[in-house]
């Protein structure tokens, strides 16, 4: 049974960092590309970074040169380094775990971690 548990959110100020972690069971981690996704409150899911089970990273054009995604295969670790934030980062931040060895369908996610960004 895939499992995927995110940690790490909480309140920061602007310009601040935070690192969200995922920790993924069930599945061979290694295999499979991973992604996090967000959501601000009342709307839709947006896709943040992704990566492939080879490591090669997309980012979407919003938190790119801020956010860096990486991936631990020994610990079963998803990782999202999020620097420079802003009030826009607001929302709940998703792992999900790709069908594919690279990120394309996404066949399971976590419950989410709430990060809000405000003076």
């Amino acid at each position: 049974q895939v499992q995927l548990v995110e940690s790490g959110g909480g309140s920061v100020q602007p310009g601040g960092s935070l690192r969200l972690s995922c920790a993924a069971s069930g599945f061979m981690f290694s295999a499979y590309g991973m992604a996090w996704y967000r959501q601000p409150f009342a709307k839709g899911r947006e896709l943040v970074a992704s990566i492939s089970a080879g490591g090669v990273t997309n980012y979407a054009n919003s938190v790119k040169g801020r956010f860096a995604i990486s991936r631990d295969n020994r610990n079963n670790t998803l990782y999202l380094e999020m620097n420079s934030v802003k009030p826009d980062d607001t929302a709940v931040y998703l792992c999900a775990k790709s069908q594919f060895s690279v990120p394309g369908v996404f066949d399971s996610w976590g419950r989410g971690t709430q990060v809000t960004i405000s003076s």
